[in-house]
C-alpha cells in the first residue's frame, strides 16, 4: 500500500511568506490546492524547498498540522525531519505530530561530513526511533557528503522501517546500481527534476519534485507516462518543461520556483535571509519563458 502511495510524483512544497516574512497561510492553502488539483500523488512538507533552516520549531509544527488539515487526506503527506545531530532527529521523531503522515523524508547528515559508517549508523538510529517509515535522502550538493550506492543498499537490506530513497546525487551510474540491487519493495525516487525522465527509464519509481509546485499538471503527467512506458509522451512533456527546470535552478532553490509561483499569482516573492529573490535578469528570463510556454 505505502509503496503504491509513494510511486509517482511527490512535490516538495515551498513555504510562502508574506511581505513581513511571516508564513502566508492563505498562499500555502492556494498552493496545496493547486498541486493536488494538478495531479500530484503526494506532498512533502518541511523539505529543503520549504526553507526549513529558517523556520522556528514552532513554525515547523504549525506547518505540519496546517498541511494535514488542508490536504484533508486527499493525497498522502510526507514530513521532512532531518539534521546533522542524530539525537535531535530522534527527539523530533518522538515529539512531532506524525499520526497522519505516510512517511518521513530524512536527509543524510550534513556539515559534519560523516563517514559511510557514520551515515549508516545515523539512519539505523533514526529508523528505530521513527513511528513512520523512513525515506532516505541523498543530496551531496547540500550535505557535503555523498551516500554511496553501497551504503544505500546496506541500509535498504539491513535496516527495518526504511522503505525508499530520494536520490539527488546526479550520478546516473550510482542510481542504476541502486535500482539493480535494491530489495524488491524498496523504492528509488528521483530528486533531480531535469534528469527525472531518463532516471524513470532506468527503473526508478517516481520523483519528489520542486518543479511540480508550478508544473502541477505537466510534471505528474510526464511521470505517469514514463512509468507506463509511454516515453514518446514523457519525452514531449520533458522537453517542453526543460528550459523551465534550468531557470528554476539557475541561481538558487527555492528562489527560482518562488519566482515562477509569483508570476502565477500564487504567492509573494518573499524569502528569509540568507535566501534572496531571483535577480531581475533571471526574473525577466522567467517571464519571457512563461509568455511562450
Amino acid at each position: 500500500m505505502l509503496q503504491e502511495q509513494l510511486r509517482g510524483t511527490g512535490v516538495a512544497l515551498v513555504t510562502p511568506f508574506a511581505t513581513n516574512e511571516a508564513i502566508d497561510w492563505n498562499a500555502l492553502e492556494r498552493l496545496i490546492d493547486h498541486v493536488i488539483t494538478g495531479g500530484v500523488d503526494y506532498v512533502v512538507t518541511l523539505g529543503t524547498t520549504g526553507e526549513t533552516p529558517t523556520l522556528s520549531s514552532e513554525e515547523k509544527l504549525d506547518l505540519i498540522r496546517f498541511t494535514f488539515e488542508k490536504v484533508n487526506k486527499r493525497v498522502p503527506v510526507v514530513v521532512g525531519i532531518g539534521d546533522y545531530n542524530t539525537r535531535d532527529v530522534v527527539k523530533r521523531l518522538e515529539t512531532c505530530p506524525l499520526d497522519e503522515a505516510a512517511a518521513v523524508l530524512s536527509v543524510a547528515p550534513y556539515y559534519s561530513k560523516p563517514t559511510q559508517e557514520g551515515i549508516f549508523q545515523h539512519y539505523k538510529a533514526v529508523a528505530a526511533a521513527s513511528p513512520k517509515p523512513i525515506i532516505l535522502y541523498n543530496v551531496p550538493g547540500r550535505t557535503g557528503r555523498n551516500m554511496t550506492a553501497e551504503t544505500t543498499l546496506r541500509i535498504a537490506h539491513e535496516v527495518e522501517n526504511v522503505v525508499a530513497m530520494k536520490e539527488a546525487s546526479g550520478d546516473m551510474a550510482q542510481c542504476m546500481a541502486i535500482v539493480r540491487d535494491k530489495p524488491k519493495d524498496f523504492l528509488v525516487i528521483s530528486g533531480d527534476d531535469a534528469v527525472a525522465m531518463p532516471q524513470l527509464a532506468c527503473g526508478m519509481d517516481g520523483v519528489i519534485s520542486v518543479a511540480a509546485n508550478y508544473f502541477a499538471k505537466e510534471f505528474p503527467a510526464m511521470v505517469k507516462a514514463a512509468l507506463a512506458g509511454d516515453f514518446a509522451t514523457a519525452r514531449n512533456l520533458h522537453y517542453r518543461m526543460l528550459q523551465g527546470f534550468d531557470l528554476m535552478f539557475a541561481e538558487n532553490n527555492p528562489a527560482g520556483i518562488k519566482a515562477f509561483l509569483h508570476e502565477a499569482g500564487i504567492l509573494e516573492n518573499v524569502f528569509r535571509l540568507p535566501v534572496v529573490p531571483a535577480t531581475d535578469e533571471l526574473q525577466q528570463q522567467i517571464k519571457q519563458y512563461l509568455s511562450k510556454y
